[in-house]
C-alpha cells in the first residue's frame, strides 16, 4: 500500500524538480559504472551503465547547481550563494571503475566528486564481506552441482539454490570465516579473484585523484554495519580511517556511514565530533532530515530507475512522512 501511495504521489510531481525538491541540498550516492558484468558487485548493487549514468548526471545538471567540497562547506555555513539549489555527488567503497569509468565522464562534464573509501580494500589487499557474497552467488548460479558441504556451513538443510543465495546475503562482517569456507567449497579462489580483477583502487590512483581536485574521504576501515557495533568499534573503526587519511593528505572532513546510520546513537556522534577536523557525516536514507545537524542523508541513486523516477519517488516519500511527522531521524 505505501509503495503505491508513493507511487501515485510521484507520478503528479512537477517536473521542475529544482524548484519542488524540499531540501536546499540534493547528495546522490553512487558505488559504481559500469558496462561490464562485475560478479563482486552485480548481486548487491544496481549499478548503472555510462550510459545511464550520464543520463542521470543530465537531469541532475538540469535542476540543481553541483559544487565541490569548499563550496558545499561554505554553502553549509551560510557563506555561498548558488544560483539554484546544491547537488553534491558522491561515490561509496572506492571501487576502481571510478577512476577509468566514472572520473572521464565527470571531467568531460565539469563536475566534481568524493569518494567514500575503505582502506581495508585499498591496493586490493582484501574484499569487502558483501562483494565475497556476491562472488559466491554467481559461483553457485553458474554450477551444475554444488559441494553438499555447503550447506550445514549456512545452517541449511535442502540444497536449493535460491535459499542459498538468501542465506549468503543474510552474512554479516563477522560471518567473515563462514564466506570464506562456503567459497573454498566451491572452488573460489579471492587471493586469486583480486589480482584478476583488481576491483579497488591502487594508492597511486587515490593520489592522482586527489591531485585532479576529487574528493578522498572516510567510509570506515573494512565497511561494517554500525549499529552491530559497540560505541568503541564504532569509534575505532572511524578514527582508524581518518588518520589513514590525514597521513595521506585526504580528505579527513567528513565520513560517510557504511551501509546505513540506522540505529545509530546519539553518543556515537557526540564523540565523532569531538574531532575538531570533522566537518560533518552523511547516511544514506534519502531526502529526511536529522536531528543530528551534522549529518546528512544522501539519496541512493542504484534502484534500478533513472534519477528523475528516483528524485519524484523520495520528494512524495518525504512530503508523506512530513504529513506524520516522520520525516526526521531523532537520535537517542
Amino acid at each position: 500500500m505505501k509503495d503505491r501511495i508513493i507511487s501515485l504521489l510521484a507520478a503528479l510531481e512537477s517536473y521542475n524538480i529544482g524548484k519542488t525538491f524540499p531540501l536546499e541540498y540534493c547528495l546522490p550516492v553512487y558505488h559504481c559504472v559500469s558496462d561490464d558484468d562485475l560478479p563482486h558487485a552485480k548481486h548487491i548493487i544496481r549499478y548503472r551503465n555510462t550510459r545511464q549514468f550520464e543520463e542521470d548526471l543530465d537531469f541532475l545538471s538540469k535542476h540543481f547547481q553541483w559544487v565541490n567540497w569548499s563550496e558545499f562547506k561554505d554553502f553549509v555555513n551560510g557563506h555561498f550563494k548558488p544560483v539554484k539549489k546544491i547537488a553534491l555527488l558522491t561515490f561509496d567503497d572506492g571501487f576502481r571503475d571510478f577512476y577509468e569509468t566514472v572520473v572521464p565522464i565527470l571531467e568531460r562534464k565539469g563536475i566534481y566528486a568524493c569518494n567514500f573509501i575503505n582502506p581495508a580494500f585499498i591496493d586490493n589487499q582484501d574484499l569487502m564481506f558483501r562483494c565475497k557474497a556476491s562472488i559466491i552467488i554467481d559461483t553457485a548460479e553458474k554450477k551444475k552441482t554444488l559441494n553438499p558441504e555447503i550447506y550445514p556451513l549456512l545452517s541449511m538443510e535442502e540444497l536449493e539454490r535460491e535459499a542459498l543465495k538468501q542465506q549468503v546475503l543474510l552474512l554479516n562482517h563477522k560471518d567473515g570465516r563462514i564466506l570464506d569456507q562456503v567459497a573454498e567449497k566451491l572452488e573460489i579462489d579471492f587471493k586469486a579473484y583480486l589480482k584478476e580483477y583488481q576491483p579497488y583502487l591502487r594508492t597511486e590512483q587515490l593520489h592522482t585523484l586527489a591531485k585532479k581536485g576529487f574528493g578522498i574521504s572516510s567510509h570506515s576501515w573494512d565497511h561494517p554495519l554500525y549499529n552491530k557495533l559497540s560505541l568503541n568499534e564504532q569509534l575505532e573503526t572511524t578514527n582508524r580511517t581518518l588518520s589513514y587519511l590525514k597521513e595521506h593528505d585526504f580528505l579527513y572532513e567528513s565520513f560517510a556511514f557504511p551501509f546505513t546510520d540506522f540505529g545509530v546513537k546519539k553518543a556515537f556522534f557526540e564523540e565523532l565530533f569531538r574531532n575538531e577536523d570533522l566537518f560533518c557525516s552523511f547516511g544514506c536514507a534519502g531526502i529526511k532530515l536529522d536531528s543530528v545537524t551534522r549529518n546528512f542523508q544522501r539519496i541512493p541513486m542504484e534502484t534500478g530507475e533513472g534519477a528523475e523516477k528516483i528524485l519524484k519517488r523520495e520528494i512524495a516519500y518525504f512530503r508523506l512522512k512530513k504529513l506524520i511527522g516522520k520525516n526526521k531521524i531523532v537520535r537517542s
